[in-house]
């Protein structure tokens, strides 16, 4: 989450005035993320969150956003809900951007990640994903392996500046990542529903029990395994970049208590991983370029998600993480 456009009181009344949730008696904005500009609504029935989405954000794919959300709720997997004005929408606009309400979720993101949580991770994670297999929409992912080197050729020469060489060392991944990608889904290789951005910042606890998944704005439909190297990249590493089997273990472990992995999927994670990586290094150094002057957010280094990249590609089996394959 971050703030990219403000709001004037005006606006923010004349835009409340749509709903039944009582008046606006107090807004701040949320400078965490980087993708769509979120304030905090306190209002007369409770707390709120706005979002206006930003020129990043495709408003053809809304729906399917929105949609998502509100069938996930229904089918008991805790996240926000899309709150509905009096004429019955979920979507409007203000600012002259594409905007919603919903629900406040209660809890609290992990600062300081341990075992217990990548524990709870893995299970909301996975009843997540079988939820969504009856989501009767989908949208293509269009940060997966076919959107990389297009997305690194925007980044220009911003990736030598980082670190001398880099230019080619990541040209050699996408080679050799868009050569092994699977092609597509089969009966040993799943696909629906993933988050795609399931990092601390999206998962909510409640004394280290998960209250919630947030920020569904990247959700699309690709190989589920997928979603699960997301989260072994973002969850199981250190700060200092060492890898943490155990957390990695609570994380596959719970997760397959309620979705066992295929073994085609197992054999697959490595690759995953790696491009995981690369996705994330690339969004990153992408940011790290483009993010507005004055824009109420930190972009993050992509060179954490370099080392990740450089890790996994010692792995060639699950067994090679220590992982209880």
């Amino acid at each position: 989450m971050a703030v990219y456009t403000e709001v004037s009181d005006d606006d923010l009344q004349a835009f409340a005035a749509a709903y039944d949730f009582g008046r606006v008696v107090g807004c701040k904005g949320i400078a965490e993320g980087v993708e769509n500009s979120n304030y905090l609504l306190e209002t007369t029935t409770g707390p709120l969150i706005l979002t206006l989405y930003e020129k990043r954000v495709d408003p053809a794919d809304l729906p399917f956003f929105i949609g998502l959300m509100e069938h996930l709720a229904a089918a008991g997997v805790q996240c926000p809900i899309p709150l509905k004005g009096k004429d019955g929408k979920a979507l409007r606009t203000l600012c002259g951007r594409p905007a919603a309400v919903i629900t406040f979720l209660q809890g609290m993101w992990p600062r300081k990640i341990a075992p217990e949580h990548c524990q709870e991770l893995g299970r909301a994670m996975a009843l997540m994903h079988e939820a969504g297999k009856s989501f009767a929409m989908s949208r293509p992912n269009n940060l997966s392996v076919a959107g990389w080197r297009p997305l690194f050729e925007r980044t220009g020469q911003s990736a030598e500046d980082m670190e001398p060489g880099l230019v080619e060392k990541i040209r050699g991944e996408l080679d050799a990542l868009e050569k092994d990608w699977p092609k597509q889904a089969s009966a040993d290789l799943p696909s629906g529903v993933i988050h795609a951005d399931l990092f601390p910042d999206n998962v909510f606890f409640l004394d280290r029990k998960c209250s919630g998944l947030i920020d569904f704005y990247f959700a699309c439909t690709d190989y589920l395994a997928y979603d699960v190297a997301i989260c072994l990249n973002a969850w199981c590493f250190e700060p200092d970049g060492a890898f943490n089997i155990t957390k990695a273990n609570r994380l596959f472990t719970s997760y397959e208590s309620v979705r066992p992995l295929s073994k085609r999927e197992k054999e697959l994670m490595p690759l995953f991983a790696r491009g995981s990586a690369m996705r994330f290094m690339l969004t990153r150094l992408y940011d790290w370029v483009n993010t507005p002057a004055g824009a109420l957010v930190k972009p993050k280094d992509p060179r954490e998600y370099l080392h990740k990249l450089m890790f996994h590609r010692g792995v060639s089996v699950m067994a090679d993480y220590g992982l209880n394959a």
